[in-house]
């Protein structure tokens, strides 16, 4: 009886443990090919992707899930990321002028120095967005007052 109080034991201890552990969600790989190989991927799981250096110049990402994509120098001018969840993006020295960004989610997200002018911003969440040493002239961010 003793046994066998150990060894359930010792399952739920391991079967925690996996849960515990159990990797973050990744990008869906096929999506990011596409992305790369059509400058297109509207509602593409791009989770966690790497896309740093990436050229995506009027890439179409609407309502794409880009949540903690490092996009880190990556050329975005005039993509259209409508409705974007960039929430937790690596955004740093990014090129993003003239893009859409109306009603995406940039929460928590990383733009420094990055060039975000005349970007459309209708909507969109910048709660705890890190723009220092960001060009953001034209886009509806402000650095504060009125």
């Amino acid at each position: 009886m003793k046994a066998m109080k150990t060894t359930g034991l010792t399952t739920i201890a391991v079967l925690a443990a996996v849960a515990i552990a159990h990797p973050a969600r990744t990008a869906n790989p096929t999506d990011v090919q596409r992305l790369l190989e059509t400058n297109a991927c509207s509602g593409c799981d791009l989770t966690g992707a790497d896309l740093s250096q990436a050229h995506l110049l009027g890439a179409d990402l609407r309502n794409a899930n880009l949540q903690g994509a490092s996009l880190i120098s990556a050329n975005l001018e005039g993509a259209d990321l409508t409705g974007a969840n960039l929430r937790n993006a690596n955004l740093t020295n990014a090129f993003v002028s003239n893009a859409s960004l109306d009603w995406a989610s940039l929460k928590d997200a990383n733009l420094r120095n990055a060039n975000i002018s005349n970007a459309n911003t209708t909507g969109t969440v910048l709660t705890g967005i890190d723009i220092t040493g960001a060009l953001v002239s034209g886009s509806g961010i402000n650095i504060g007052g009125d």
